[in-house]
């Protein structure tokens, strides 16, 4: 991996594949480009230290991209379109990139290629930016590198998961924690993020009288966030925009919860601007819990999953409303032979990121001095954060997730090849297993008849302004 010392460094690095003038890049060997100059463009994207060299080579990627035929889009179209009852049976898997992320975004693009799955998408959660230290520039460039390394052409789905509202910031300063998530959304649009994921579940209050009671600070602000959005899409571009109404790990969802929150969003977004489309599909919480929930050997305990609400809620949803469905988060660590139920029971949309973290950890191609050493820093970073009563085991499958951000994230794409290439070869084989299960075989063809995206030109100074 090459770092580039300073902006001549990187033009000379380009020289054959790439010229640049005035911001214009124009790819003059793709052979070349994709074989030999990505690599180091991406790693320079993630890590070099000057802003300047970041935003640039962010540039480079997601121009180049759109050249070679993969290009960020919504997934809306295709989702409107099961709302209307035009497709079924399969169920999207939205993968959260945690870790080594080059490398594993290219194995996901390697998984759906063999089978023709265009219904697929990659994600980062607010929370998770924090923690991996990637912002959404950064994450829609690997995302692209990925796409261009493995030669895919096509519609790319890039979302940010769980836009979350803090219930104690909000009730200590509303403008405050309101304007924050606005302007993430905003720095998400313009990085290429045309799905995002609104979740203001965490203001509902169960104690109120009503649902409508309880739901209404959920489906007010969810107007307000959803108004947002409609407010900054790029020309030609409907962004797809989910909803939540009931908070992972908390009480399950049930039908009144979801007419209070759905009737009373949609007439609140009619008062707001009657053209404004509204949400697209809607989280529920069924029983999981983000990450599982860890047994004191550091093992995860079984999860009675209600799979009765969610074929219940789906259904709703879309025969009611026109979403495409019911979202199910929390699934990687459930168990294998429970996946395939969602694509039968019309589940729309499955997040799936731990057993993805857990794997990359585990797997015996691991440098097992690495994790030792981001393990040792984790206990002592992150004592506060140990609960009493509880193991080694379960502290640190908690909170290994930090371990790909700060100090260590150039570790992590500074690992051999050879170590890249064994573990994405693991993932690779879940990847194949969970793609089966939830049927998106040959879901291109769904992909290509509904979705139109929109080729959008990065702006230089904008890419090195949030680099």
């Amino acid at each position: 991996m090459l770092l580039f010392g300073s902006r001549k460094d990187l033009e000379n690095h380009l020289k054959g594949a790439v010229s640049l003038d005035n911001g214009d890049v124009r790819l003059e060997n793709e052979d070349k480009f994709r074989d030999k100059v990505l690599d180091d463009l991406a790693a320079n994207a993630a890590l070099n230290e000057s802003r300047e060299i970041r935003g640039l080579s962010r540039h480079i990627i997601k121009s180049a991209a759109l050249d070679l035929g993969a290009i960020s889009a919504s997934i809306e179209d295709l989702y409107e379109a099961r709302g209307k009852g035009k497709m079924h049976g399969f169920t999207v898997p939205a993968i959260n990139v945690r870790g080594m992320p080059y490398p594993f975004s290219r194995t996901i693009f390697r998984a759906a290629q063999k089978i023709n799955c265009g219904a697929f998408i990659f994600e980062l959660a607010k929370s998770e930016m924090g923690y991996t230290h990637q912002r959404p520039h950064e994450f829609a460039m690997v995302i692209l590198a990925a796409a261009i390394k493995e030669k895919f052409r096509g519609p790319v789905f890039i979302q940010g998961d769980h836009y979350q509202i803090n219930a104690k910031n909000f009730s200590a300063d509303r403008e405050k924690e309101t304007q924050g998530l606005k302007q993430l959304i905003k720095e998400a649009i313009n990085a290429g993020y045309y799905n995002i994921d609104i979740d203001t579940s965490t203001l509902v209050t169960l104690d109120k009288p009503t649902v409508k009671e309880q739901q209404r600070a959920n489906f007010e602000m969810g107007v307000e966030f959803t108004s947002h959005i409609r407010d900054l899409e790029p020309e030609g571009v409907v962004i797809s925009v989910g909803g939540e109404i009931g908070e992972v790990g908390k009480e399950n969802s049930n039908e009144e919860e979801l007419r209070a929150y759905m009737d009373n969003f949609l007439e609140c977004l009619g008062k707001k601007n009657k053209n404004h489309k509204g949400i697209s599909k809607i989280s529920i919480q069924t029983g999981t819990s983000h990450g599982g929930v860890p047994l004191p050997d550091g093992s995860v305990a079984d999860v009675k999953l209600d799979f009765d609400t969610l074929e219940k809620l789906s259904r709703i949803s879309r025969e009611r409303y026109g979403l495409a469905g019911a979202v199910q988060h929390g699934a990687s660590t459930l168990p294998a032979e429970l996946f395939h139920k969602f694509p039968e029971l019309e589940t729309a949309e499955i997040h799936l990121a731990t057993d993805f973290q857990n794997m990359i950890y585990e797997s015996k191609n691991f440098p097992k001095d690495l994790k030792q050493e981001i393990y040792t820093h984790l206990r002592a970073e992150c004592a506060n954060e140990k609960k009493a009563g509880e193991t080694d085991e379960q502290f640190i499958y908690k909170t290994r997730k930090k371990g790909f951000g700060g100090k260590f994230k150039p570790r992590f794409w500074q690992l051999p090849e050879t170590v890249q290439t064994a573990i994405a070869r693991e993932l690779e084989g879940k990847l194949d297993f969970l793609f089966d299960q939830l049927k998106v075989r040959d879901t291109n063809k769904y992909v290509q008849q509904t979705v139109r995206p929109v080729k959008i030109r990065p702006v230089l100074k904008d890419e090195i302004e949030y680099a």
